[in-house]
């Protein structure tokens, strides 16, 4: 019942950002209209690559998780790349990172703990996916802190070669996981749809997510200007979260069925992913499509990354969590966001 609603509500969206762009409807609305189309194609585009995962076998179902995980905010990022937006691009990156790490695993701790009171995890898994995160702060770091001390010294250079290095990295990250007890394994039940149903069903969303985030980020630079709202604060809180509140509010239900091994992979590696694979490509596809993208972030950016790396970490060490540790992760979130909102 909830999956026909989930759909109809969101063909219904997708049509009325149609009319609405056709109508040249209010800004506002636009806005709100396309965030809440890419909320539900985000969901839809999760249920065709799980479901394609089921056919496939655990390992290529992995592989298919990992690629398609975060498909919405890497089609929204390309457009916004396209338009000239690096700093809302960038923003996104960092807002990504945080956002897993701070809020999507503090409210899972927070509502596991308080269901099932402490809770135990892979320390081995979640202290490699910690490593990886400090690793993911010192890449995205250096190129800025070259910029600053070396000014003019070809910091888009250094952006691609530390971008070819993040994405090896990736690779062997990720066969690192799906080599792993457990890396492959499949989410539980049947596959709600055949092979070719599937394929149609994830080519279908994947249009439908390009078309609605084109009309998405061409209204970002029109909501700024008109309501004064800082592109940082719409990079960093509001992208990220269009592009994958639906993969959020998964890793929030598994952590309340008590299974934080699952629920730590889904945050933690989605901000992995969003670092060492969705970082390196838009580097990559930043001179074709005409907008250089320099891994140079501000103090504030720079700032809320290293806060979550090292919380996260403590949070890692000894394989246990509870509500408590969760809250603090949504707390320094909640800070971060303010400070992102009353930047200029």
């Amino acid at each position: 019942m909830f999956g026909r609603i989930a759909y109809g509500a969101t063909a219904a969206l997708t049509v009325a950002v149609v009319v609405a762009e056709l109508l040249h409807a209010p800004t506002l609305l636009i806005f709100a209209a396309t965030a809440l189309a890419l909320v539900g194609l985000a969901w839809v585009l999760g249920q065709a690559t799980e479901s394609l995962g089921h056919h496939s076998g655990p390992r290529i179902g992995g592989i298919l998780n990992a690629t398609f995980g975060n498909a919405a905010e890497l089609i929204i990022t390309i457009f916004a790349l396209s338009a000239g937006l690096t700093t809302v691009v960038k923003a996104s990156i960092i807002g990504s990172i945080i956002g897993n790490v701070l809020l999507v695993l503090g409210a899972s701790l927070l509502v596991g703990g308080l269901k099932n009171g402490v809770q135990s995890f892979s320390a081995d898994i979640a202290g490699i996916n910690a490593s990886m995160l400090a690793i993911v702060a010192a890449a995205l770091s250096l190129p800025t802190i070259f910029a600053a001390t070396n000014p003019g010294s070809g910091p888009t250079t250094l952006s691609i070669e530390v971008a070819v290095v993040m994405f090896v990295l990736y690779i062997l990250y990720l066969i690192y996981i799906l080599r792993s007890p457990g890396g492959g394994a499949q989410s539980e039940g049947h596959a709600p749809f055949g092979r070719t149903a599937s394929l149609v069903l994830l080519f279908v969303a994947t249009a439908a997510v390009a078309y609605v985030s084109e009309a998405f980020v061409g209204a970002i630079e029109p909501l700024t200007e008109e309501y004064g709202i800082s592109e940082l604060f719409v990079g960093v809180i509001i992208v990220p979260i269009v592009g994958n509140i639906a993969e959020h509010v998964v890793g929030v239900q598994i952590a309340y069925k008590n299974n934080m091994d699952f629920s730590m992979g889904i945050s933690l590696g989605s901000s992995i992913q969003v670092a060492l694979l969705v970082t390196p490509i838009l580097v990559f596809l930043g001179p074709f499509l005409g907008s250089p993208l320099r891994l140079i972030f501000t103090p504030l950016e720079l700032g809320a990354l290293g806060a979550a790396v090292v919380v996260t970490g403590f949070v890692a060490l000894d394989g246990k969590s509870n509500w408590l540790e969760g809250a603090m992760l949504c707390g320094v979130y909640v800070i971060a966001a303010l400070a992102f909102f009353f930047s200029p």
